[in-house]
């Protein structure tokens, strides 16, 4: 990719008009609110808010419940769900309205990230201020967020109705494409604010690049299938599972090749697998780096990256070990999946962030833009 060619949320292109540090930095500040979104996600499913809201309505669902008469309207389209009849039975209005405000938020959140995203799109087109070639870039970044919108919906009425649960393969969908997101906003925005060219690492390194930005985006999707299948709650010791590293149950003859997306056994085994992977490769790219004539820019961005797979590395252990036989009172298990599902965010963005600083600065990056 050439400075002259930025694509669909991969631009690095150094800024052609005045206005490009102002885009930059709006296109920061949406990152930053999808990273939250992806936080604000995470509670909706660990404390089973996300069924509570059993229709989409994009305009009239910004409101919330105004009368006494629309909490029980909302609480008897709720009542006929299958998550209430099957594992809340006897929730109460009071307890409906716990659960319903953290889903609202978490919808009103996203419709909040398509107004601070569309607003100042138009304004800045409208303005001319939209560097040369990013118009498509940013226009098909609006289109995959109204998309993730989409998803999350049919997401949702998957657990509307025979089972209590969404789809864990539409979960891992709603998830990855949210990190996308995110992904691209974040690299656009570091691409406008502090331009850089062709990578200053060796072929090699770059292949190891890929590498571990693919086995970072395969264990984040594979932790959405733990987490879609509540996997996480059997084999609650590490790093064995049931006193063996492969656990006895492993493979299941009824499943046949569904066996590494369906059985709980071999889905939380290969996310562990892919986790080692990852913090193994990332560690031994640090290395490579370390010993050869990288930047220190690049070197920098590596032990940023090291920190955060380590980091991440050793939330996912204390997470397993701590649903145990005795699990953890609800608010230590929310709090638990919740950093566990933050620090994936923070994983994603210290890749971004290396992968960038493994790039050659422009030297019109310090001329200031408007």
């Amino acid at each position: 990719m050439t400075a002259s060619s930025p694509t669909l949320g991969l631009a690095a292109a150094a800024p052609a008009r005045p206005g490009a540090r102002a885009v930059g930095w709006w296109l920061a500040v949406v990152a930053a609110m999808v990273f939250a979104m992806v936080v604000i996600g995470g509670l909706t499913r660990l404390t089973e808010s996300g069924l509570s809201i059993t229709e989409w309505q994009l305009i009239m669902g910004t409101l919330p419940p105004l009368s006494e008469a629309d909490w029980q309207a909302l609480f008897a389209k709720y009542q006929q769900s299958p998550q209430f009849q099957k594992v809340f039975p006897g929730l109460s209005l009071a307890g409906f309205k716990e659960i319903f405000w953290l889903e609202y938020i978490h919808r009103l959140w996203g419709r909040l990230i398509g107004f601070v995203f569309l607003v100042p799109f138009l304004w800045f087109w409208a303005r001319g201020r939209i560097p040369k070639g990013y118009g498509p870039a940013l226009a098909g970044l609006f289109a995959l967020g109204a998309l993730q919108g989409a998803l999350g919906w049919v997401m949702v009425a998957s657990g509307l109705v025979d089972r209590p649960a969404v789809s864990h393969y539409r979960l891992a969908a709603h998830l990855g494409l949210a990190m996308a997101i995110y992904a691209a906003l974040l690299w656009t925005a570091l691409g406008l604010l502090q331009p850089r060219g062709a990578s200053v690492l060796a072929p090699g390194n770059r292949r190891w690049v890929r590498a571990v930005c693919a086995l970072i985006a395969l264990t984040i999707l594979a932790g959405a299938l733990v987490a879609g299948l509540r996997a996480g709650l059997i084999y609650n010791s590490f790093p064995l599972m049931g006193g063996a590293l492969v656990p006895s149950d492993y493979w299941q003859a009824d499943l046949g090749w569904l066996n590494p997306f369906e059985n709980r056994a071999a889905v939380q085994f290969h996310h562990r697998v892919l986790a080692t992977v990852t913090l193994l490769a990332v560690l031994w790219l640090w290395w490579r780096l370390r010993q050869g004539a990288a930047p220190a820019s690049a070197r920098n961005g590596a032990t940023y990256l090291v920190a955060a797979v380590v980091l991440q590395y050793a939330l996912g252990i204390v997470t397993i070990l701590r649903f145990g036989q005795a699990p953890p009172p609800q608010a230590e298990a929310v709090a638990i999946g919740t950093l566990h599902q933050a620090g994936a965010m923070i994983l994603i963005t210290a890749a971004v962030w290396f992968a960038h600083a493994a790039r050659v600065r422009d030297a019109r990056a310090s001329v200031p833009t408007r």
